[in-house]
């Protein structure tokens, strides 16, 4: 039959099974079997031939029927599953009820009425008809993500046969051992199957269909104190499933082992479409999913080091119930981190590979998906943390994600990547190591929209975070203390900044320590607090390298004595305010001498008018994400005690909505006079008492005079006399006692778990365009918007 008779008899059978009042038996096979049986159609097919408006209609108008499609299509796909496929009509008919589930499943969700039609057994619907078959029928659903799991390891259909010859008898599916036809070599399995474009076409189509299955998400909305573990995901990747493990070690291997640069052969990727590139797509986003998990409220398991040669470790407990997220907790062998890091890190780079030849290296779009993976992996596998931070492989992830953050800081679309990119960083610097592998010099080949400098990543990453600050848009602001918390925990080990970070550094500073700025929102002052306790770490731990700073701070002294000098009463209060008439720029530009970009970048751009974007949950703020610590001697952490919040009446919003006063408190409020927060003398007084100068004070009071007179002596202009001057003193004895070092160390807990989830399902969304899955259903866990 041709493709134009399959469509038409198909699309006969959506307009039959619309029209109908009467309910359909679901044994009237010769109806049902119309719309999988005789038809060959594309997944862009089904999704034009069965349009919204119709699947919504026979979901009002007669439920009964829409309930026996999705009944007779899982039947349809549980008996592919038992049967194994053998024959391309089988082939044929589990690809169409895949496609047709795909299609229906997102209006099922969206309807409240219809949410536990999936978690039901189907009366009847025992083998034998029997009333007894009932008390153990399983769920739809339950049958339905078996069915998928099985269908992902079927021989000739999504993995190779192992047959020797065709006159051996197909190969058992019940007796089948996932674990040999695993997808990719990599974790846990050492051969690399050959590449299949059908294979790959099928394990794709799986794997959508497991997607929407897991996207119920998307249509409740979020509430970061529900348990909230999705049924499908926790039903899919429990000990129901057998092939668990395959599964999560496929998926897995197959991200990490991609290589879009095609054999590196250059312009390979124009002769040849890539066909696996959406089954790496397909696979990064299934196992995103398949890893929420909220791991504040679990107890993760305990590493114990006794392995018996496997992949994963004996972990002791067994962890969580989730055995995705179990086995990525429990990989501990080198050459598997290495695997997955060095995976991970060539994707990451992909989008930077700048070729001389433009366009003759393919660019990956799913850069926002490795960056939850990445996130993910450092959250739930220790090990793979600590191994990220021995080599100086982080910063093969560093640079892709400085990248991103610095590309994407004028558009409004992308703010959830900046989010991202920020946590990651915060995670990071939690950990000594990573502070220490930023002194590695940075020789920059990739384009970036930055001033030209030379020196280190350390260099790299302070540039890029000023760029953000001072040339990000307004809802960036909520990530300043994010940025700053960073800097300021990698800060005691960075052992010389460059001059165009150091002036980067004191322009913040200035920025941050205008009158106007501290007194117009209750936090800001935060921000001031967090530069000064930079500079101390570098002067106390690391002056000997860094007179490039130490030079800068005698040059915006000024700044400092201002500080000093803050004026705490109602009338010099009342006139700072008033400046804040003008419109609020987040901050002026005028005292940072911004040098000429690199060669071959392109600015940032803001968002084309249109571009859709996904709402996002406001994130918790920087005492909720991150626990301080401090450095012992030793270099071992102590965690301190959280100090006692102030109440809302010492300035700090109150407690009720915190994401509403932390979206708002940078920002000059509009609202009505009675509930707008305004500063007091005594407010000022509480803070300005503690900032943290004596250090900054003492190096001045001591190196001050002594540049003066070097200049007065020699007429100097010039800074090279000064700056040599600076590196061979000391300020051994002459400044206070050095303060101990405090890190604030990201700490997990049910808010950033929401906003993760919000996040990865937005990405999700708005990337499957082809075909358009949840486009245009009634989503609830964020909203859809045109910038």
């Amino acid at each position: 039959m041709g493709s134009a008779d399959s469509k038409l008899n198909f699309r006969k059978a959506v307009i039959q099974l619309t029209t109908k009042t009467q309910p359909v038996e679901a044994t009237d096979d010769a109806f049902w079997d119309q719309f999988w049986a005789d038809t060959a159609t594309s997944v862009q097919d089904v999704f034009a031939l069965v349009p919204a408006a119709e699947i919504r209609a026979v979901r009002e108008e007669s439920p009964s029927n829409l309930a026996t499609l999705c009944y007779k299509a899982v039947e349809k796909l549980v008996q592919g599953a038992e049967s194994g496929c053998h024959s391309e009509k089988e082939r044929q008919v589990v690809l169409n009820c895949s496609r047709l589930l795909t299609r229906v499943l997102p209006y099922v969700f969206e309807d409240p009425d219809w949410r536990g039609f999936f978690w039901s057994t189907v009366p009847g619907a025992g083998r034998g008809g029997g009333e007894e078959e009932d008390e153990n029928a399983r769920p739809l659903a339950e049958s339905l993500l078996l069915a998928i799991a099985d269908l992902l390891f079927c021989p000739d259909f999504t993995v190779q046969s192992h047959r020797r010859s065709t006159v051996d008898s197909a190969e058992d599916v019940h007796s089948l051992d996932s674990c040999e036809y695993i997808w990719e070599a990599g974790v846990g399995f050492a051969h690399s199957p050959q590449p299949n474009y059908i294979h790959d076409m099928n394990r794709m189509e799986l794997l959508k269909l497991l997607l929407t299955c897991f996207s119920e998400a998307m249509y409740l909305p979020p509430a970061p104190e529900s348990g909230s573990t999705n049924p499908w995901v926790q039903f899919f990747c429990s000990t129901e499933n057998r092939h668990a493990l395959p599964l999560f070690t496929s998926l897995l291997n197959t991200v990490c082992a991609y290589d879009p640069v095609g054999y590196g052969i250059p312009y390979n990727h124009l002769l040849f479409s890539d066909y696996r590139e959406p089954l790496v797509e397909e696979a990064a986003q299934v196992l995103i999913v398949t890893l929420d998990h909220d791991s504040a409220t679990s107890a993760s398991p305990t590493v114990d080091g006794t392995t018996m040669g496997t992949a994963m470790d004996d972990a002791d407990p067994p962890g969580p119930e989730n055995l995705f997220v179990n086995y990525l907790s429990r990989i501990h062998r080198e050459e598997d981190l290495q695997f997955i890091l060095r995976g991970i890190a060539r994707l990451l780079s992909n989008p930077l590979l700048q070729t001389y030849l433009p366009n003759s290296t393919k660019k990956i779009q799913f850069h926002q998906e490795l960056l939850v993976l990445f996130w993910k992996l450092c959250d739930f596998n220790k090990k793979f943390l600590f191994f990220v931070l021995k080599s100086s492989d982080v910063l093969d992830v560093l640079v892709p994600v400085l990248y991103f953050l610095n590309d994407a800081r004028a558009d409004q679309s992308r703010v959830g990547l900046m989010h991202i990119g920020v946590f990651i960083l915060l995670l990071l610097s939690g950990e000594r190591n990573f502070g220490v592998r930023l002194n590695k010099p940075y020789s920059g080949r990739v384009p970036m929209d930055i001033p030209v400098f030379t020196g280190t990543h350390a260099d790299l990453l302070i540039v890029v975070f000023h760029k953000i600050i001072t040339s990000g848009h307004q809802r960036l602001q909520p990530l300043f203390d994010c940025l700053l918390t960073i800097v300021v925990n990698v800060s005691p080990y960075l052992k010389s900044l460059s001059m165009v970070t150091a002036n980067k550094l004191l322009h913040l500073l200035e920025a941050f320590s205008t009158t106007w700025f501290l007194f117009s929102a209750a936090q800001n002052h935060h921000l001031v607090f967090f530069l000064l306790e930079v500079f101390n770490n570098i002067i106390q731990y690391q002056f000997d390298g860094n007179s490039n700073l130490v030079y800068a701070i005698i040059r915006k002294r000024s700044v400092f004595h201002q500080l000093a000098n803050l004026p705490t009463d109602l009338p010099a209060i009342h006139k700072a305010l008033q400046r804040r008439r003008r419109p609020p720029e987040p901050l002026s530009r005028a005292g940072s001498q911004e040098g000429a970009s690199m060669e071959g970048s392109r600015p940032a751009a803001p968002a084309e008018p249109g571009t859709l974007k996904a709402s996002l949950v406001a994130t918790p703020g920087i005492d909720k994400l991150t626990e301080k610590s401090q450095v012992s001697e030793d270099g071992t952490l102590r965690s301190l005690e959280p100090e006692p919040q102030p109440s809302a009446v010492d300035g700090s919003p109150g407690e009720g909505e915190p994401g509403q006063a932390w979206r708002e408190q940078r920002r000059p409020s509009s609202v009505s006079a009675s509930d707008q927060w305004s500063p007091t003398p005594e407010w000022v007084l509480s803070w300005k008492s503690k900032l943290p100068l004596q250090t900054i004070m003492r190096l001045l009071q001591v190196l001050v005079p002594q540049v003066e007179k070097i200049c007065i002596d020699k007429g100097l202009t010039d800074e090279s006399e000064i700056l040599r001057f600076l590196q061979h003193g000391t300020l051994v004895g002459l400044l206070p006692v050095p303060h101990p070092i405090l890190i604030r160390k990201y700490q997990a807990n049910s808010g950033t778990a929401m906003w993760f989830r919000t996040y990865m399902w937005g990405v999700i969304y708005l990337r499957n365009v082809d075909p358009p899955v949840w486009y245009d259903t009634d989503v609830k866990l964020f909203e859809i918007q045109r910038v």
